[in-house]
């Protein structure tokens, strides 16, 4: 059964930009009012309200918060409260992590600070919203990568956070089974964001373009509306799962398509 979002509470880290703005955005077209974090007044808050008021869709909660910081965490929480008898969804959209060289960037506490951004708040924050509100949120939601299974260039401290949030899930779901959650990650390939280019640098965008890859990357909206399905009722039988948005090409996104179509590649090239 389609669930009914109207007036919904659906709280989104990290969601003033990038897949988190794109998420905020398709939950706030099915009627939910829709709360979006960011951190060091990294948001333009006149802009993103436009882009609401453009579809015109009522105007998002911004709220600078740290997720690392568990007194902002309480303030925010404590806010959405004055509006919200409960938490709908919450949707763990935060992606930090120390740029790794080479070996000589293996410190701990730059992969316990990756830990604490990237993985941590899946569980922290769905912990203080039943604390608070006595009850889980309805639908949890995380965002990862495929950084725990293929090489992405400096990643080696966000994949492990990752891979620390995708256990997380797993684990959540086992002991929560009698809870009325669902807990779930969507793991998404290459999406043209700020973040993507701050760890891969400038140039990875036009460099996999020349390669035949440009079908490779996935859009912003797409990973929002695989994460809205998850949250809408038609998947409540899918739990502790991560799901890949990838439109199929993990499948053949490897040497032997490369070599298939080595002739259109040298002629681009």
């Amino acid at each position: 059964m389609l669930s009914d979002l109207k007036d919904k509470a659906v709280l989104i880290t990290g969601g003033t930009k990038g897949i988190g703005l794109a998420t905020g955005l398709a939950f706030a077209r099915q009627g939910a009012r829709v709360w979006l974090t960011h951190r060091w007044a990294s948001a333009d808050e006149s802009q993103i309200v436009r882009r609401f008021a453009d579809e015109g869709l009522p105007p998002p909660h911004i709220v600078q918060a740290d997720v690392a910081n568990k007194e902002e965490t309480a303030v925010l929480l404590e806010q959405i409260k004055q509006h919200h008898e409960h938490i709908e969804a919450f949707i763990s959209n935060v992606a930090f992590g120390c740029i790794v060289g080479d070996l000589e960037d293996y410190k701990l506490r730059s992969l316990f600070r990756s830990i604490e951004y990237s993985a941590w708040p899946f569980f922290q924050y769905p912990s203080e919203i039943q604390k608070l509100f006595g009850r889980w949120p309805r639908y949890v939601v995380g965002l990862s990568s495929g950084g725990p299974d293929h090489y992405y260039q400096n990643y080696d401290f966000v994949a492990a956070a990752r891979a620390a949030m995708e256990t997380l899930c797993r684990y959540m779901n086992y002991r929560l089974l009698a809870e009325d959650v669902r807990i779930n990650v969507v793991r998404s390939l290459l999406v043209r964001t700020d973040s993507l280019r701050a760890t891969f640098g400038a140039e990875f965008e036009a460099f996999a373009e020349r390669f035949n890859m440009k079908r490779l990357f996935i859009s912003e909206d797409e990973i929002a509306n695989a994460i809205l399905g998850l949250c809408s009722g038609l998947m409540d039988g899918v739990r502790g799962q991560v799901l890949t948005v990838d439109r199929g090409t993990t499948f053949f996104d490897n040497l032997m398509r490369i070599y298939n179509e080595r002739e259109l590649l040298d002629q681009e090239l």
